[in-house]
């Protein structure tokens, strides 16, 4: 390979304040694209060659902010906290990824920002790092992603995982992933979103209106009525009447399925960053320039609000999902699991003694 080749694709990994990481093989033929090696164990079934993984870490995990700096004392976002177990939110996340799709095929949109947390992710690797200049919602950094993916394998079924969601039964969601993998791949114009049972009128989450089932092959697969992005809570108790699945933002589709989507919803945005540089199999930095002509967009309001005709629901079964999105479903999930972190203490503690506080002034008044 030409020596000024190898500098140029070198140069596009090197992290500033780190040595450069060297992730060519020399030997390569001119023009050949870095592939991750296999995981070690990983055996592929029939089909699974065409499954690639979008794991979402961008985002900056304000809801949650007052626990996540109680635990760790810093500012970073939840997915780069150990929540639940040892392992911080975006290594569950991957270890998740990579029990249903070769590493080789993930990629992690992240933010510039917290890069002091992700450089301590041992498990994500830089040839996976699709890094973004700063946060402008979810549509952004899956529209990127998915055009790199597109340009590498133009047949990839894509799922796309958010990094901070926990899963109490993890079998249950390893089995229903595979599920959807499989669905999307004999319903290749429709994209599969993932629906856990709701029971109760949540104004946080986003919520699927289904009918069917869509046949008795697919019993546990339901057409798209509407998608209701956090409804104000009449609509959320009406929509709990109506039994409407919580989206827990794990979609499964063909690639070109949400290229389609955001094809015919934001055009203008495709074009744009059809235009840039790709994410080619070692760590790529999104262009500060892209960003800058771009408004804050969320992929659920934008896309998944819009074309609910081209969605299909696969219902969760005791998969135990929770966004984890308040500090009081962190604990519930924490006490249903029976662990008790060394902070959970003093941070009850610390909750309470507002209210105590207050019932004594009352009192007193």
């Amino acid at each position: 390979m030409p020596t000024s080749v190898i500098k140029e694709v070198e140069a596009k990994v090197e992290i500033p304040g780190k040595r450069r990481v060297d992730t060519m093989d020399h030997g390569r033929k001119a023009g050949a694209i870095f592939r991750l090696p296999a995981k070690p164990g990983f055996s592929r079934r029939r089909g699974e060659e065409r499954r690639w993984g979008i794991i979402l870490a961008g985002g900056d995990g304000v809801r949650l902010q007052g626990l996540t700096r109680f635990i760790s004392g810093d500012e970073r976002p939840k997915q780069f906290c150990a929540l639940v177990g040892a392992e911080t939110l975006l290594e569950q996340t991957r270890l998740r990824a990579e029990r249903a799709i070769s590493a080789r095929q993930i990629v992690v949109a992240l933010s510039k920002q917290h890069q002091p947390f992700y450089l301590n992710e041992v498990g994500i690797r830089p040839a996976q790092r699709i890094v973004q200049p700063v946060n402008k919602g979810t549509l952004p950094p899956i529209l990127y992603s998915l055009l790199s993916i597109e340009r590498e394998d133009p047949d990839a079924i894509v799922a796309i995982l958010p990094a901070d969601h926990h899963y109490s039964e993890e079998r249950s969601f390893d089995s229903a992933l595979d599920r959807a993998f499989e669905i999307a791949a004999r319903r290749t114009g429709s994209v599969v979103v993932l629906g856990a049972h709701a029971d109760a009128p949540e104004v946080e989450y986003g919520w699927i209106e289904v009918v069917g089932p869509t046949g008795t092959e697919d019993a546990d697969v339901f057409s798209v009525q509407q998608f209701c992005e956090k409804p104000p809570m009449p609509r959320a108790m009406e929509l709990l009447r109506r039994g409407a699945l919580w989206n827990t933002f794990v979609m499964v589709g063909h690639v070109r399925a949400f290229l389609d989507m955001l094809d015919a919803t934001l055009p203008d945005m495709v074009r744009i960053f059809r235009g840039s540089s790709k994410w080619i199999g070692v760590e790529a930095h999104i262009p500060d320039s892209i960003y800058r002509s771009i408004n804050r967009a969320d992929f659920s309001q934008r896309v998944l609000s819009t074309l609910p005709n081209r969605l299909l629901a696969l219902k969760l079964s005791g998969t135990g999902w929770s966004d984890l999105g308040r500090p009081d479903r962190v604990v519930t999930v924490l006490e249903a699991a029976g662990l008790r972190p060394e902070w959970m203490p003093a941070w009850k503690a610390q909750r309470l003694a507002p209210a105590a506080t207050s019932s004594v002034a009352s009192a007193v008044a």
